[in-house]
């Protein structure tokens, strides 16, 4: 008889963690020294592990992302936009992981011009991301930021458009963008903390001098704050942008120099948010100035820009978030966000009209695109749901006449939107509270309770995970899986409040909120427990460690990406990424109150001798945002704990980051992985 294969065993070395006279056992602590071998040879004894249970999904996993692959259209090209004389567009070849990058001059007949090929830049890496570019005034430059190791610590390279030419100068540990002045020789980047990769600096640099000669410009020295540095829409201002959580202030400049003097539009005043567009001789802003918990539109002349100079454009209103503007010549277009549904306003300045674009479907996801312009009628925006492809549309604001400039087409032969659908219900929170849940399923399911179902959700932040498409989803819903994104509070789904309800010390709304959605798709025949599933990835993953320490039986398999589980330990390590910046976010656990809090939900914390689901976790090495020994140690212990004949598996990159595989291709093979796991325990296979 073959002998069992046995996960590894993580030795186990107490370790005592004491705060508020409360001490804290952790027996993987050892797994926190990166580069040791010790760790190194338990991350790879995982690997093989992984490897050797899932081996009798290899054919399956070759099958999903051949099938995957086989719906994208591999030479593909986005929908160029006009910005300063030249139309920018990016495209791919058949093949080929990565994007290039192109342009041409005036029209799109005229001879293409190449940015930058990723696929060439990537040679000899076996992670690559260029962060984007910015082209100077005359459009003769370029500046742009590359990662080669996945922690987000890019490096600043300039080119010679006209030659090709890279410039011999490079700036290390920047966030990735930059932003050129007017003069094509002055940029402005931002640069981390090597330390805690905190975006804490704006400096100022010379095309054609050293970097080591640059000038330091702004520095942010309250630790919750991180830095930027962006150009308004009119090409008129550069703004430096400081925010936490809670609070925002920019300091701004004339872009054309020669001297750049930054001012203070409004000084920082904790609770006050604002974002900035400029048009004209005023500044518009974003804000939830006097109360405004759902954000109201108001402007300042630029020559008066303190908040005592603020009036409202458009007010604030109870039942509808302001989420963004986009601002042209004759018309304000508004982004907002009514009863969960996203909203496109276009109002003209003289008030002659007033008008929604009109979004028919019951679940969807509708947002602006890329508008440069502001003399034009023309506004792009997109457009898709979870059975619709996205569509890039142009419309025009006078004749109210819209043209699809491109829908994604999904190859293969297989696929017909009428096949599939999609719909909104509602579940009933422990509170009372209804929380909406969007679901999407091949058409003719019966509700008796047989269908496997994978549930989504994330949760933090006021991130809203609007339901869109995915053509490797469609894997998933042919092997006759239901998937429900759960707009649970923590988002903004339902405004700001939604988001105020699911954060500090109203943290377990989220994770409730999640178990009751899970209870009504039970309860209302479209799963049971035998075939529900659920998926979060990095404060997703805190989701979902947290609710399986909360109500396991609910869950046949989960899988947590880049899981936030040691949520404790972390918030009290200062020299960890993100850790200060987020005080606000989960509290600062320095506070008795906030530790205590933290603590009843951390999933690491809270392991306990129980009965688990199916768990697969997955991280990468070079993860800036969760360090990888926070899952590492959250495995090690649910194995340890758990009292079913379950499978607990544990997979690491060891070449990338938060974000996973680099290229195209190398994403879809880890989705593959994933969709193997949950078809694998659904006995789907067939």
């Amino acid at each position: 008889m073959k002998n069992p294969i046995l996960p590894p065993d993580a030795k186990q070395i107490p370790y005592e963690l004491e705060k508020h006279g409360d001490v804290r056992i952790d027996e993987y602590y050892w797994m926190n020294e990166r580069d040791s071998p010790d760790v190194l040879a338990y991350l790879e004894a995982e690997n093989r592990y992984y490897e050797e249970m899932t081996a009798h999904t290899k054919p399956l996993q070759q099958k999903l992302f051949e099938e995957m692959k086989a719906r994208i259209k591999e030479d593909d090209e986005s929908v160029p936009y006009k910005y300063n004389n030249y139309w920018y567009y990016t495209r791919f070849e058949k093949g080929k992981n990565y994007p290039i990058y192109c342009r041409r001059k005036e029209l799109m007949l005229a001879p293409e011009e190449i940015l930058f090929d990723n696929n060439e830049m990537a040679a000899g890496h076996s992670y690559f991301n260029q962060a984007g570019y910015s082209i100077s005034e005359n459009n003769e430059l370029a500046v742009f930021g590359i990662d080669t190791v996945s922690r987000r610590q890019y490096t600043l390279q300039f080119k010679n458009l006209k030659t090709g030419a890279l410039y011999p100068e490079s700036i290390k540990n920047t966030t990735g963008s930059a932003v050129w002045a007017g003069d094509n020789k002055t940029l402005f980047y931002t640069r981390k903390d090597p330390q805690t990769l905190r975006s804490s600096q704006i400096f100022k640099h010379v095309l054609g001098t050293d970097s080591s000669e640059d000038i330091l410009v702004f520095e942010e020295e309250d630790e919750t704050f991180d830095v930027g540095v962006f150009k308004t829409k009119s090409r008129d201002y550069i703004f430096i942008g400081s925010s936490s959580t809670l609070t925002t202030e920019y300091l701004y400049t004339e872009a054309k120099g020669p001297e750049f003097e930054f001012k203070v539009l409004q000084k920082r005043t904790r609770g006050l948010e604002y974002s900035v567009s400029h048009f004209g001789e005023d500044f518009y802003l974003v804000t939830n100035k006097d109360n405004a918990t759902n954000f109201k539109l108001m402007k300042t002349p630029v020559s008066q820009t303190a908040k005592e100079n603020w009036v409202d454009v458009i007010p604030h209103r109870e039942d509808t978030l302001l989420e963004d503007v986009e601002i042209f010549e004759d018309f304000l277009v508004i982004e907002e966000r009514n009863d969960g549904l996203n909203k496109i306003n276009i109002k003209r300045w003289d008030n002659t009209e007033d008008y929604y674009l009109p979004f028919e479907n019951e679940t969807y996801t509708a947002y602006t695109g890329i508008n440069p312009d502001f003399d034009t009628h023309f506004l792009r925006y997109s457009f898709n749901s979870l059975d619709t492809p996205p569509s890039v549309i142009s419309f025009n604001m006078v004749t109210k006449e819209k043209e699809v400039l491109k829908e994604i087409e999904v190859l293969g032969g297989k696929f017909d939107k009428e096949n599939y659908e999609s719909k909104r219900i509602w579940a009933k929170a422990k509170d009372g509270v209804n929380i909406p849940i969007s679901l999407v399923y091949k058409k003719g399911i019966q509700l008796d309770g047989a269908n496997p179902v994978l549930q989504y959700a994330y949760g933090s932040y006021g991130i809203t995970t609007d339901p869109s498409f995915s053509t490797s989803r469609l894997s998933l819903l042919d092997a006759g899986f239901i998937f429900a994104i759960a707009h649970i509070r923590g988002e903004e789904y339902m405004g700001r409040h939604w988001y105020e309800d699911g954060k500090l010390l109203r943290k377990m709304n989220t994770f409730t909120d999640f178990i009751a959605c899970s209870e009504h798709l039970i309860e209302a025949g479209y799963t049971s427990s035998k075939y529900l599933y659920a998926y979060g990835g990095s404060a997703g993953g805190l989701l979902i460690g947290a609710v399986i320490n909360l109500a396991p039986q609910l869950y046949h398999g989960v899988i947590a990406a880049v899981p936030f589980v040691d949520v404790v330990t972390t918030m009290l390590d200062d020299s960890i990424p993100l850790t200060t910046s987020e005080y606000d976010e989960w509290g600062n656990p320095n506070d008795k109150e906030y530790y205590e809090y933290m603590k009843s939900y951390s999933p690491y914390d809270q392991v306990k001798v129980q009965e688990y689901p199916n768990i697969l976790v997955t991280t990468g090495y070079h993860d800036s945002q969760v360090q990888y020994w926070e899952p590492a140690k959250w495995v090690a212990r649910l194995r340890d704990k758990n009292t079913a004949d379950t499978k607990i598996y544990f997979n690491t990159n060891m070449d990338a980051g938060h974000g996973g595989a680099s290229g195209r291709f190398e994403a879809l093979k880890e989705t593959a992985q994933d969709y193997a796991f949950l078809i694998d325990l659904a006995g789907k296979t067939k």
